[in-house]
């Protein structure tokens, strides 16, 4: 009986290794996939998979159209523009069935304007369509082609709040903890189907570029409707969580899309900078709509995670001046460049699968600071290259321009991914019943705007640092710009909020 009543001797825990915790990283995302999970990652992977045309679509851009850079950045500030009423589509997918189907019935809608686009753009390049003018019929196509892109979206990213159970077989509630880390998983899950479809296509897209016409090219990419088609299918029911139609969202939302399409088509002056303004207003007033009823940290945590990943998006980029003067003056071809994004999409693969621990688990501030800085660092050798550095190397080590690129690419693929899923996580945590598609629209409607901040920034930098076919003087002092912006903005916010910000 003393035996018995003596206290256990104290162990301490054992420390894994680093073999068994390298292995249990690699299993991870392995043991948490679900058969329910399917449909989701079938419509993500169909979005990384129209990367099969943007090879051929960017070179045919430089050959056959009369747009500049500055241009280019301004039409992307108007494709941008679909993503910020993400909340019209949500409604309707929250509240509107069509033949009964909240789900598969918006997946083939958006397949069809995917479609429209694919043709578009098709006889575009064969020049069989001539209702409008090369360039304008490659506006339209690309707004088609962001249309089906957007709807699909919204239907991928409410089922991913609803494949996860939040009770347990007994109907009782799960623990938290369970929940949140499940559904980051699912997060997961879906960037690196998207990385896969990326991948499936990177290096085919260089080589079809290469080897057969752009028009073909374009008729090429129906298959990628297919794929999200087939994909929704596999998804057992059609009726979610049906609720009456909430007007001030949906009528608000058409309102709002009527007026982006007025100034747009109207040509008012300074068009893009009211509708940007008028779209961070009206997606700010529907998430406090939305939001009311959350707990107040709840709402400080979304808050001030929000405003960190905004500037961190919110971020200018080169443009597709840099992209021209790699093919005019480094003479990078169709088929580098499929190599370069097929090697960048196993590199971002295997970073999400590796760190899918760390990136559901760590701090937002953590992840989102360290990819700054990494993101920062990893911009010096285009820098270089503009200034001949390749020249440097090639003399002294034996390789030059593609050598580097190569290197970038590798190290700098895996972070725009990265980035995104600390966030989608805590926007899936906090998706209300019966609001999850127009909350997640709300949400990714707000950091589309963040990126249509970014792209009227680089519309400026390239009115301001004027580069064109074959005039690339101005080109360096553009990208040191960017570079700097793109470090300073999201740093500041870092240490500005960085205390604030709840861990995910």
């Amino acid at each position: 009986m003393s035996e018995i009543s003596q206290p256990p001797t104290s162990h301490p825990a054992p420390v894994p290794s680093a073999r068994a915790a390298w292995i249990d990283n690699l299993m991870r995302p392995i043991l948490a996939f679900r058969l329910s999970y399917v449909p989701v990652v079938m419509v993500y992977f169909a979005y990384g998979a129209l990367g099969l045309i943007d090879v051929a679509r960017d070179i045919w851009i430089k050959e056959a159209l009369t747009l500049t850079p500055a241009q280019l950045a301004g039409i992307a500030v108007w494709l941008s523009l679909p993503w910020t009423i993400k909340m019209v589509f949500g409604e309707l997918v929250d509240s509107v069935p069509i033949f009964g189907s909240q789900r598969t019935a918006y997946v083939l809608i958006g397949a069809s304007f995917t479609a429209a686009g694919m043709v578009t753009l098709a006889g575009a390049a064969g020049g069989w369509l001539s209702f409008l003018s090369p360039n304008e019929l490659y506006i339209f196509g690309a707004m088609l082609l962001v249309l089906g892109t957007v709807i699909q979206d919204v239907v991928a990213d409410a089922m991913s709040t609803e494949v996860v159970p939040r009770v347990d077989q007994a109907g009782n509630p799960r623990p938290d903890h369970d929940v949140r880390a499940d559904l980051g998983m699912v997060q997961v899950l879906g960037r690196i189907a998207l990385s896969t479809g990326i991948l499936a296509v990177a290096g085919l897209s260089g080589f079809l570029a290469s080897m057969f016409s752009r028009e073909t090219v374009f008729f090429m990419g129906l298959i990628i409707p297919v794929i999200s088609i087939t994909g929704v299918f596999l998804r057992r029911t059609t009726l979610a969580e049906r609720r009456p139609i909430d007007w001030r969202i949906l009528g608000g939302g058409i309102a709002y899309g009527a007026v982006v399409i007025v100034m747009g088509v109207g040509g008012v002056p300074h068009a893009q900078e009211f509708v940007f303004v008028l779209s961070l207003a009206v997606v700010c007033t529907m998430l406090f709509l939305v939001t009311r009823e959350l707990a107040p940290e709840s709402k400080r945590a979304i808050l001030y995670t929000t405003i960190l990943i905004f500037a961190f998006r919110a971020t200018p980029s080169v443009g597709d001046a840099y992209f021209w003067w790699t093919l005019d003056v480094l003479k990078f071809d169709a088929a580098f460049y499929g190599v370069l994004r097929q090697t960048g999409a196993i590199i971002a693969i295997l970073a999400m699968w590796m760190l899918s621990k760390q990136i559901t688990e760590y701090s937002v501030t953590a992840v989102l600071f360290w990819i700054a800085v990494a993101g920062t660092v990893l911009s010096l050798p285009n820098i270089g290259l503009i200034y001949g550095l390749h020249e440097w190397t090639e003399a002294h080590f034996g390789f030059g321009a593609r050598g580097i690129a190569f290197v970038d690419t590798v190290a700098a693929s895996p972070f725009a991914q990265l980035s995104m899923i600390p966030l989608l996580t805590l926007i899936a945590y906090y998706a209300p019943a019966g609001h999850r598609a127009t909350w997640f629209a709300l949400m990714a409607s707000l950091m589309n705007l963040a990126l249509v901040a970014g792209q009227l920034q680089t519309k400026y930098l390239n009115q301001i640092f004027v580069v064109d076919r074959g005039q690339y003087e101005a080109l360096g002092p553009l990208l040191m710009v960017v570079v700097v912006v793109g470090f300073v903005l999201p740093v500041a916010v870092i240490v500005i909020f960085g205390r604030r910000i709840a861990r995910n």
